[in-house]
């Protein structure tokens, strides 16, 4: 593997095998998965997908556990038709392949799927959630669309919006306390901005011995006494989501 000597951290444990409940759809000018539950609602969540896709087993996972929730989840490919980040990629090339793909520039396609959420699947209440890259564009959609009840960061890497804290939305931010991605000081650091400048409710939480990723990419079987957490983490977010949807 190209990659060998410093594999991507996101990639940590197997993904799971898992082929999805819901269905691709076409969503103006992008591709979406979409999961309903089978009784109606107006409550939706909008999944932001990582480096690795809006394709990911392990996203749609979510997606779909969200569904058995009571919410509708779709999962939009936010990185509209270009490639996704591949475990075989060289890791030295991905600042060059993160730059045309900014979590910070999402804006559009979101407008898109908030109105075919609200057209299409009778929305009302929204929210979002979002897993590393996915997770810093969640801070970015919370600290600027008008349009979102509540938003849950996983792991979302702190330094891309680092300096901007005044969310307009309640916010759940989850770390893993051995993330080599985010370092603890980094952490620590949010949450003193949040404190001084945060006028909503939110909430920061850091997981003991888990690594980046550890929610949503980790089998539950892999490591027996991760699986606490990994459970706890996905209860937290649902917590979180039905407090404010």
């Amino acid at each position: 593997m190209a990659n060998e000597s410093r594999p991507c951290p996101c990639d940590i444990g197997d993904r799971f095998d898992y082929g999805g409940r819901g269905q691709e759809v076409e969503v103006g000018h992008i591709k979406a998965y979409v999961c309903k539950p089978s009784a109606s609602t107006d409550k939706a969540v909008i999944v932001i997908h990582d480096i690795f896709g809006w394709q990911l087993p392990n996203t749609r996972y979510i997606a779909d556990m969200l569904t058995t929730n009571g919410y509708i989840a779709i999962c939009p490919d936010f990185f509209v038709g270009q490639e996704a980040w591949k475990p075989s990629n060289d890791w030295a090339s991905f600042d060059d392949w993160v730059k045309t793909r900014d979590a910070g520039k999402i804006d559009k396609e979101v407008d898109v799927v908030l109105k075919y959420l609200k057209d299409q699947c009778g929305a009302k209440k929204i929210g979002v959630i979002g897993f590393c890259w996915g997770g810093a564009a969640v801070q970015h959609l919370m600290l600027k669309n008008p349009h979102l009840k509540t938003g849950v960061s996983l792991y979302g890497v702190i330094r891309r919006f680092e300096d901007k804290h005044s969310l307009l939305h309640p916010t759940f931010f989850i770390f893993g306390e051995k993330d080599d991605i985010i370092p603890l000081e980094q952490v620590t650091l949010l949450e003193q901005k949040l404190k001084q400048n945060c006028k909503v409710d939110y909430k920061v939480k850091i997981y003991p011995g888990q690594t980046h990723g550890f929610v949503h990419r980790k089998r539950e079987d892999i490591n027996p006494q991760d699986k606490p957490f990994i459970e706890e983490g996905r209860q937290d977010m649902i917590n979180w989501l039905n407090k404010y949807i």
